[in-house]
């Protein structure tokens, strides 16, 4: 059984093994992330941390059943009720549905525990997966957009919060 957990201090060795193993599979369709982030890693795990603790981003990180982390599910940059949507998956557990259903799990922890009332979301044209990852979460494409160099789409998402 896969799990979402929210981030701790205790994750940083296993966060940093995954980042690492995993860069060139990332960096196939998004940004790589740089030398200095795995270099300054510690330091970047204890600031995120504490952004996380003040409120102003909500960091996942998704298990396998021998407790492996096989990816991250976050929400960043929270600020008026809304939040912008980002995950990677291991390439290992790519291609099975984990990220469609690890991101429904955060729609419903942002609409629920988060209190957000909307999420955005961006990708590339290039990476037809994620685009279908953020359809078939109930995200509307919003508007053409550049990541870097690379041309892309917005795509939004309203959050409905039961009064119950």
């Amino acid at each position: 059984m896969y799990e979402l957990q929210r981030l701790t201090p205790a994750h940083a060795p296993a966060l940093l093994a995954f980042e690492t193993a995993n860069r060139a599979w990332f960096a196939r369709t998004i940004a790589d992330r740089g030398d200095d982030y795995f270099a300054q890693f510690p330091l970047r795990h204890a600031a995120i941390l504490a952004e996380q603790a003040a409120g102003l981003h909500h960091f996942h990180v998704v298990t396998d059943p021998a407790a492996t982390i096989v990816g991250r599910v976050n929400l960043v940059d929270v600020a008026g009720g809304r939040a912008e949507l980002g995950y990677r998956i291991a390439e290992s557990a790519s291609g099975a549905g984990l990220a469609t259903a690890m991101v429904a799990q955060v729609c419903a922890l942002a609409a629920g525990e988060y209190g957000l009332t909307g999420l955005t979301a961006v990708t590339t044209f290039d990476n037809a997966a994620s685009a279908a990852v953020l359809r078939r979460n109930g995200f509307i494409v919003d508007e053409p957009i550049t990541l870097g160099d690379r041309p892309g789409m917005r795509y939004v998402r309203d959050l409905l919060i039961s009064a119950g």
